[in-house]
C-alpha cells in the first residue's frame, strides 16, 4: 500500500475513478489512526499519553492501493476537496428498477 500526501492522493483516487468507470469498483475506508505502527503493549498502558488522532483514508480498486493520513488541521479541507471529486466522479451509478405495479393491481 502507498502512503501519499493529501493532494497526491486525491488526483490518483481520481485516476481510479477514471479507470474504474468502464469497469470496476473503488472501495473506500476511513478510521482513526493515532500514529502508531505497532500493536499496543501487552500490560495495558498506553504507548504514547494522549495521542493526536489522525484520519487514515485508504482506496482499491482491483490490484492497486492508496492510502493518505489526514491530520486535524487539515480534516475540513480535504474534505471539501474530496466531497467535489466523489461530486465530478460519481455519475456513472446505475438506477435501480423499480417494481412494477401490475402485482398490486391484480389483488
Amino acid at each position: 500500500m502507498v502512503l501519499l500526501g493529501n493532494e497526491e492522493f486525491l488526483t490518483e483516487l481520481s485516476k481510479l475513478f477514471q479507470k474504474a468507470r468502464t469497469s470496476g469498483s473503488v472501495t473506500m475506508t476511513m478510521k482513526r489512526y493515532d500514529g502508531r505502527t505497532k500493536p499496543h503493549p501487552r500490560d495495558g498502558t498506553p504507548a504514547v499519553k494522549d495521542p493526536e488522532y489522525k484520519c487514515l483514508v485508504r482506496a482499491q480498486s482491483r490490484s492497486k492501493k492508496i492510502s493518505t493520513v489526514i491530520e486535524q488541521g487539515d480534516v475540513e479541507k480535504f474534505t471539501m476537496a474530496y466531497s467535489n471529486l466523489l461530486k465530478t466522479s460519481v455519475n456513472g451509478l446505475k438506477r435501480l428498477k423499480k417494481p412494477k405495479k401490475k402485482a398490486m393491481a391484480a389483488q
